[in-house]
């Protein structure tokens, strides 16, 4: 009985171990970016123009990646704290994105994003300013 318990043990401790030698999966695939910046909707890469795709059906201006791990390029509009009209232009991986909003006489604003819900976004540049986005 002892035997079959300790047969039981080692069988799932061979289970769990990972293999060392593998590398993590942000290393598997070096094509994407640890994490979106302002630059990236700027240049698309080579590597991206193989899977650039537009589908006027859907609010992105733009998509490139594969399934699951899109990068979607959106226009968007909204307001500042102040209510102030803004639009600009963000790419979004997942939940997060970052793009440059602009504002009438005043140079353009490096922001980082968050999907809120379907179609709506919060922005926060450099200074902490808040901003409410819309998908155009």
């Amino acid at each position: 009985m002892l035997k079959n318990y300790l047969t039981l043990f080692l069988f799932l401790a061979i289970l769990s171990c990972k293999k060392a030698d593998s590398p993590p999966p942000a290393q598997i695939n070096n094509f994407y970016k640890e994490a979106i910046t302002a630059d990236d909707r700027e240049t698309i890469t080579p590597q991206e123009a193989k899977t650039y795709h537009v589908d006027k059906t859907f609010q992105y201006e733009y998509r490139t990646g594969i399934s699951g791990n899109y990068e979607y390029n959106y226009d968007v509009k909204g307001v500042d704290t102040k209510g102030d009209s803004i639009f600009g232009n963000i790419n979004v991986q997942g939940k997060y994105g970052a793009g440059i909003l602009n504002v009438e006489n005043l140079p353009d604003i490096d922001i980082n994003t968050e999907w809120v819900t379907y179609g709506k976004l919060k922005a926060t540049d450099k200074n902490g300013n808040q901003y409410d986005l819309i998908v155009n």
